[in-house]
């Protein structure tokens, strides 16, 4: 999904005006901007599975490596989108995964 390869990468760069304009409205976070961390060094990201639910809704399960302080991690999730009005796909929100 395009969407979650963009804001992967707009979490490289600390692009946040991107992830806020792509986030849904209902759940994204008042405080996004305090959340950007510059000492997060992202590694890449993998897409596992992209699921249609229906026309309006699908899943992505990721994994996506950084490393901070020198200590590898990653990030394994399955992702929430809809489509809005617009027609636009809009991140709703992540179950973390082992």
């Amino acid at each position: 999904m395009e969407l979650m390869r963009s804001r992967y990468t707009a979490y490289v760069i600390g692009n946040i005006e991107y992830l806020r304009a792509t986030w849904s409205d209902a759940t994204c976070p008042p405080d996004l901007e305090a959340s950007a961390d510059s000492a997060t060094r992202w590694l890449g990201l993998q897409i596992k599975r992209h699921t249609p639910i229906d026309t309006t809704h699908a899943e992505v399960e990721f994994v996506a490596r950084y490393k901070v302080g020198g200590r590898a991690h990653r990030l394994h999730e399955t992702s929430r989108f809809e489509r809005d009005n617009a027609g636009r796909w809009r991140y709703i929100d992540g179950a973390l995964r082992d």
